[in-house]
This record gives structure tokens, sequence and C-alpha cells, in this order.
């Protein structure tokens, strides 16, 4: 059973930085996705940032985060990591990590974590 567990989330100002994490556990198979994806208050969630590996080391990122945000894996860990910086206050949503079989494909992660808030204040 996959299970994805977040931390890292919590309160900074603006032009601060956090880094999220998300370690996954069921997940073995050697070409996987693993992506972070957000939802602010009354608005739909969002594709944030994907890594794909197993078969070639992609990353993909919505325009807003781009030069922001970078996301990473340690496979030994299982774990990948969301670094965002240069934060403003749009960027307050909760984050999720999800996973799937195979390359990125942003409509279809079956698996998610419970997710973790970030708070961004100006």
């Amino acid at each position: 059973q996959v299970q994805l567990v977040e931390s890292g989330g919590g309160l900074v100002q603006a032009g601060g930085s956090l880094r999220l994490s998300c370690a996954a556990s069921g997940l073995t198979f050697s070409r996987r996705s693993m992506g972070w994806f957000r939802q602010a208050p009354a608005k739909e969630r969002e594709f944030v940032a994907a890594i794909s590996w197993g078969f070639s080391d992609n990353t993909y990122y919505t325009d807003s985060v781009k030069g922001r945000f970078t996301i990473s894996r340690d496979s030994g860990k299982n774990t990948v990591y969301l670094q965002l910086n240069s934060l403003k206050p749009e960027d307050t949503a909760i984050y999720y990590c999800a996973a799937r079989v195979g390359p990125h494909v942003v409509n279809d992660y079956p698996y998610w974590g419970q997710g973790t808030q970030v708070t961004v204040s100006s």
C-alpha cells in the first residue's frame, strides 16, 4: 500500500523560504513520478511541480513558481522535496504530495498525501 507523508509546512513572512518533504512508502517501482499540488481556500487544487525518474530525470513546474520553487528527490530515502523560495502571500495553500507509476501526467496521480499547510504573511 502506497503511503505519502508530507512535512515542512508552516508560517513564513513574504520573501521567506520553506522546504517541504514527502516521504513515500510502498512505492517501489523503478519508474515513477512524484509531484506537488496545492489548494488555496475557495480555489481548485492546482499543479505546482513534479519530478519523474527511472527513465529520465525530468522536472515540471507551473509558470507561477518557476525560478522560485525547486523539486528534488533522494532515492535512497524515497523522499521528494520542494524548496520554496521568495514566497508570496498568494502561495498560501495546503500543499499535497502525489505519486504515480510511470511518467508525469498532470491529471493522473492516484496516490495522495494528507497535505501540509503553508501560510505566507504579507
